[in-house]
């Protein structure tokens, strides 16, 4: 693997290397966590473990479904960069502790850093979960992620940029984000707008769950095992030497699940949410989806009608606003662009919306927001725009090394 090496560092002249990597290295012996892995929660975020070529990073805060933190973030960004860099690593995999892979961003915490006004720390936050993710994009060699559980918010962000992942029959997939008044991030707006026709948006503006026969049949996942196979996964991944992509697909095709999309799945739906999802205005979709629930009398169409109308009004049209810009966008143009919008939303009269949106739903509990404005009709084109916003403090905008380091997707 020294071409792998030697690409790394020819891609980084200049760039100093970060080192100190802490946490010991155990052995690859289940992508599901032991009770230990879990038990050990207060005292590392993220553990490490490793055979053969591989390295695993371990997301480890089971009693919070992994939610990623401002260390978490960090950890991440140093165990990638000295893996990429060694020559005796020829892939890197990444899976969560308990019942989730990672159920985003750890929104409670910074419900309780806004509240305290530490918006340094909020935008450390953002910066090093965009820096991660922005890694894993152009990561040089082979990632595996394996989505068993709870898979929402920022777990997307720190899996779906990479090779390749591994859904299961355990699989939560959402992006709940307009549901706790923010909006799609860690890179979502991206990933989001490049699925089929106006799915992406669907999936943003109501925060359904899909399972993960779905995330396969939609490519946010490339492949599939049943959770008790996962052992089986393993052992091939665990023996394998290679930095070669296709052996790894290959060898997860052949230890993985054939399965197919059920009578309920979302691919059945795609062109009733294509006529009403590619709507210019949040209004307008939800008039057509209201005609379309109508007509239809399916279960489906009228909890997604049901779950926009429980939505922040102003996270539903910045989200739309988001999606549609990420289309046209690349990855690192879609992180530049999320990291401005949650410091706008942050250091504004906006971080109400949010903090209003964590109580209700994972604070207190009673599912009541108040939101601000209480509908569509009022919210302007102003305050909108107010959320894509540049950033007023100089050089305060996300810095991403993007002449190192190109994008492959």
């Amino acid at each position: 693997m020294p071409s792998l090496a030697a690409a790394a560092a020819a891609r980084r002249a200049g760039e100093a290397l970060r080192r100190g990597v802490t946490g010991g290295l155990r052995s690859l012996s289940s992508l599901r966590p032991s009770p230990t892995t879990a038990a050990a929660s207060d005292c590392d975020e993220v553990l490490v473990e490793g055979k053969a070529s591989a390295r695993c990073a371990v997301l480890n805060r089971p009693g919070h479904l992994n939610a990623l933190t401002t260390t978490m973030g960090s950890r991440l960004n140093k165990f990638y960069e000295s893996w990429e860099d060694s020559p005796d690593i020829g892939f890197v995999m990444m899976k969560g502790s308990g019942r989730a892979f990672c159920a985003g961003g750890d929104v409670v915490g910074m419900r309780k850093l806004i509240n305290e006004g530490k918006s340094e720390e909020c935008k450390d936050f953002f910066r090093n979960l965009y820096s991660f993710i922005y890694v894993l994009g152009t990561y040089l060699k082979p990632h595996v992620a394996i989505l068993d559980g709870v898979t929402m918010g920022g777990g997307g962000g720190v899996s779906i940029p990479g090779t390749f992942r591994v859904a299961t029959d355990r699989t939560v997939f959402a992006i709940p984000e307009v549901h706790i008044g923010f909006h799609p991030d860690a890179a979502a707006s991206f990933y989001l707008s490049h699925l089929t026709g106006h799915v992406g948006e669907y999936l943003a503006l109501t925060g359904e769950k899909i399972n993960g026969v779905d995330m396969v049949a939609l490519g946010l996942a490339t492949h599939y095992s049943m959770a008790d196979h996962l052992d089986l996964v393993d052992e091939r991944l665990a023996r394998l030497v290679t930095d070669d992509p296709s052996v790894i697909d290959t060898s997860l095709a052949q230890y993985g699940d054939l399965v197919y999309p059920n009578k309920t799945s979302i691919v059945h739906r795609l062109e009733v949410i294509d006529k009403c999802f590619s709507h210019e205005t949040v209004e307008e979709i939800v008039d057509a989806l209201e005609s379309e629930a109508a007509r239809l009398n399916e279960e489906w169409c009228t909890l997604a009608l049901k779950r926009l109308k429980e939505a922040s009004p102003l996270s539903l049209k910045v989200s739309l606003r988001s999606i549609r810009e990420g289309r046209y966008q690349t990855l690192d143009e879609c992180l530049v662009r999320e990291y401005r919008m949650s410091v706008n939303m942050f250091s504004t009269p906006f971080s109400n919306e949010f903090c209003e949106g964590v109580r209700a739903r994972l604070v207190d509990r009673d599912l009541a927001p108040k939101w601000d404005p209480p509908a569509l009709e009022f919210v302007s084109e102003d305050m909108v725009d107010s959320y894509f916003a540049p950033l007023v403090e100089l050089d305060a905008e996300l810095k991403l090394p993007t002449e190192l380091r190109e994008a492959f997707v």
